[in-house]
């Protein structure tokens, strides 16, 4: 099996805490590499789908885009139908990392109760598997730019994007939430904090910051006319490029 020149994901990747199997799919299209791998957090005893999409570029110090997925009730492959992102990500020259975050052994989000509370802990589960994945990466690739680190989350995954940039602020250079409704958003001016809103579902209250809140911060609310569930790769050519178009100028924006 032979791994991608440009990425050498060394399975000296310390093995005592991560690599679980190899399922590495070497593929180039528009200039990327797909390459697809199970990590394993001892810690936590749980496996961690994840998908690089890595930039043909001579560029040494690549910036990363950590993604994470929306919900879909632990039937599994979500991180991988956001390519029309992921891959115009990898091909911009971002160093771009999907996660699988629901397992088919994983209890189902609670539909009832205070999202804020019930949902809590499978929040705490992804903010955790992008902690994990993360620390492994730099173990791996230190040659990328971690200061300028991105995380982009569609719905649930938002919410975990949002928890993690809470929790780990001086982890974080920017985060772009993709439509999350339950998870307040940061209040801060770094990391920086961009949302991008559909047309059909609003946000629980306090989600989103205030005007005030807006301006003090510098945050960005962006509505669409994208419907919540066309964030995916199900969305129209021209809903796809209009989130392409908003997020490259955000990760564009210093």
């Amino acid at each position: 099996m032979k791994y991608s020149a440009l990425f050498i994901f060394p399975i000296a990747l310390s093995l005592c805490s991560c690599l679980l199997k190899k399922n590495i799919s070497t593929t180039a299209s528009n200039e990327v590499h797909i390459d697809t791998l199970t990590l394993f957090d001892q810690s936590r005893n749980r496996k961690i789908p994840v998908a690089f999409y890595i930039p043909v570029t001579k560029n040494p110090s690549q910036q990363i885009v950590i993604f994470s997925h929306g919900y879909g009730a632990n039937q599994g492959g979500d991180y991988m139908i956001y390519s029309y992102l992921t891959k115009n990500l990898a091909s911009k020259g971002y160093f771009t990392v999907s996660i699988q975050h629901e397992l088919p052994t994983d209890q189902l989000i609670p539909k009832e109760g205070k999202p804020q509370m019930v949902r809590m802990p499978f929040w705490e589960s992804g903010a955790e598997n992008i902690l994990f994945v993360l620390n492994e990466l730099k173990k791996t690739r230190p040659d990328l730019d971690y200061k300028h680190l991105t995380l982009i989350g569609h719905s649930n995954g938002g919410d975990m994007t949002a928890l993690f940039a809470n929790k780990y602020p001086n982890l974080v250079y920017k985060i772009i939430t993709m439509d999350n409704r339950r998870m307040y958003l940061p209040r801060t001016a770094i990391p920086k904090v961009y949302t991008l809103r559909s047309n059909d579902y609003p946000a629980d209250e306090g989600v989103l910051p205030t005007a005030e809140e807006q301006k003090k911060y510098h945050i960005v609310i962006q509505n669409t006319a994208i419907n919540h569930g066309k964030m995916d790769d199900k969305g129209s050519i021209e809903e796809r490029k209009t989130l392409n178009d908003f997020i490259v100028s955000y990760l564009d924006q210093h």
